[in-house]
């Protein structure tokens, strides 16, 4: 097989030092690593002891409830990646210490961002016993660029794409319309993940249902018929996976579907189920004296945040800034988040910038201050003169219930710059619309998020939310002079000075704010006694974590 020399550094962010984490290692299992999290009183950890055997049969629980579909062009929320991260594999891999990694690649090279020549692994086989081919992998990687696949992942990186070519045996080419020195970061997530081409175009319109599935090379493989909608999903060990040393420790893992924060509670205590990520908060009392098993609070890229539709008295961004500064964020991480979140100073999570050096003063010097103070906040509405009677509408799930003391807290401190913030539950299958179909955000003028970043990278995020055109761009943000400052972090090649670019960037964000930042928040996770070795930090959602399940006795 080819190995492409690397040029463009893939190790993007090993993580070594976080404010929210400590030190870890980057391989599969191994002893937990603790550190405190910083402002929350928890320890934070990247993994939980290594399994020391394999097990017949886990049972899990998807506590964001069903999934849609396993089409990986249609992964792009919590149901759907935490199951398909485990069973169709991306060209790199985000490790459970944030770092990225060559996996159905093995390596990749670019000298001006515009050029990427990736080699790909020769040795790798679906679940049907036939080789993975550079077909496979050019068609893949070209699905989100046609219209016809609708995938949920079309716009920002993908729209950046201007051709993928065979180059070689086994090397690929693919060109960008505009520099991007982050681009193996970005194929670590759904965009980088390889299908077989010809059972895609076999399933037609049923591709990813429960009765047709998809055919990928990761560790664990799906079966049709083995998707009970309603009820679950199994997932059984694929023994002709191409990586012996990462190999499924279970025989299968059977993933419910439950949503109901007591019985989440009581499954997990019970040992009905045996571990959860995303434990509801409910649930936190009761699972910290459980003797059945262990909670553990790992290091997080994720951020509540309430988006901006654009819409109304919240599309000013002078409004947003009021409100932000209006809003008692630390209140919010001590009750809501039960200790669980920490204020967010930035659209970016806390995590990821700090395992970059030399960028924390340029922050402090460029970044807002978004502490909670209303005089601050009153002075910032002295820059807008909209009609501060209108109401703004935020909607939520109506099943959960803390997105509404979230919002009442900041309804409270709206009251106190004489606006009016109406907190507006949706169902939850309505809701999930607002991310996907513009007219299900009409009448609002904004919503709210439990967000994460897809890599480990703040550039790409900032990209993700505030570019034109991006992913999350919900609000049709455009700002030129914001274009150009990622356009120019993401052309950088030396890594210094593309963080120091980003920093630049993300100032210019905050001012804006398309996305008022609430908490970061940390991972919760809960395993029985009877097993152990999930990864604890947050990359379930793109790294096969139910592969690390094995048996703790």
């Amino acid at each position: 097989m080819k190995l492409a020399k690397m040029r463009a550094p893939i190790a993007l962010l090993a993580i070594t030092g976080l404010a929210l984490a400590g030190c870890a290692s980057g391989s599969r299992g191994g002893d937990a690593q603790e550190s405190t999290g910083g402002g929350t009183g928890i320890e934070l950890v990247q993994l939980t002891p290594e399994a020391t055997g394999e097990v017949d049969r886990v049972t899990w629980n998807s506590t964001y409830g069903e999934l849609a579909s396993l089409d990986p062009a249609k992964a792009f929320n919590y149901s759907e990646n935490t199951i398909v991260s485990n069973l169709c594999e991306p060209l790199f891999q985000m490790q459970p210490d944030f770092s990225v990694q060559p996996n159905l690649a093995t390596g990749a090279e670019t000298e001006d961002g515009l050029t990427w020549t990736i080699g790909i692994r020769d040795d790798v086989t679906f679940w049907d016993g036939s080789p993975m081919t550079m077909d496979d992998v050019v068609y893949s990687l070209k699905r989100h660029n046609d219209p016809a696949e609708g995938s949920y992942w079309t716009g920002g990186v993908t729209a950046n794409i201007a051709d993928v070519e065979q180059t070689g045996d086994w090397e690929v080419t693919i060109t960008l319309n505009t520099p991007d020195q982050l681009l193996s970061s970005s194929l670590s997530t759904v965009l980088g993940v390889v299908v077989q081409e010809e059972q895609r175009k076999a399933a037609g319109e049923n591709y990813g249902n429960p009765d047709t599935g998809v055919m990928c090379t990761g560790p664990l493989q799906f079966t049709p018929g083995d998707w009970k909608q309603g009820q679950s999903i199994t997932l059984t060990r694929y023994d002709g996976y191409w990586n012996a040393d990462r190999a499924a420790k279970a025989q299968e893992v059977e993933i419910g579907f439950v949503v109901d924060p007591t019985a989440i509670a009581n499954g997990l205590s019970t040992g009905e189920i045996q571990g959860s990520y995303d434990v509801p908060l409910p649930a936190l009392g009761q699972l910290s004296s459980s003797t059945s098993g262990s909670l553990y609070y790992g290091e997080g890229m994720q951020i509540m945040a309430i988006i901006s539709t654009g819409n109304g008295l919240f599309g000013d961004p002078a409004v947003r800034r009021a409100l932000t500064r209006a809003t008692d964020r630390q209140a919010i991480a001590d009750t809501v988040y039960e200790g669980t979140g920490t204020p967010s100073r930035s659209v970016v999570p806390q995590a990821p910038w700090d395992a970059i050096s030399g960028v924390e003063e340029l922050r402090d010097e460029q970044l807002p201050d978004l502490s909670y103070d209303i005089e601050a906040a009153k002075a910032e509405l002295e820059q807008t003169d909209v009609d501060l009677t209108q109401p703004i509408k935020i909607a939520y799930p109506s099943e959960r219930s803390f997105y509404a003391d979230i919002l009442n807290e900041m309804a409270n401190g709206a009251k106190e710059l004489g606006i009016t913030l109406e907190p507006t539950g949706v169902p939850s299958a309505q809701f999930g619309s607002f991310f996907s179909d513009p007219a299900a955000r009409e009448g609002f003028d904004g919503f709210v998020t439990t967000n994460y970043l897809s890599a480990p990278e703040p550039l790409l995020h900032l990209v993700s939310v505030a570019k034109t055109g991006s992913d999350q761009n919900y609000a049709g943000f455009s700002d030129p002079a914001i274009d150009a400052a990622l356009e120019a972090a993401l052309a950088e090649g030396d890594p210094q000075r593309r963080a120091e670019l980003t920093v630049e960037a993300e100032a210019l964000v905050m001012q804006q704010q398309p996305w008022v930042p609430i908490n970061d928040l940390a991972v919760r996770l809960y395993m029985d006694g009877a097993v152990t070795g999930a990864p604890a930090s947050f990359v379930y959602l793109y790294y096969p974590w139910a592969a690390d399940l094995g048996s703790a006795e």
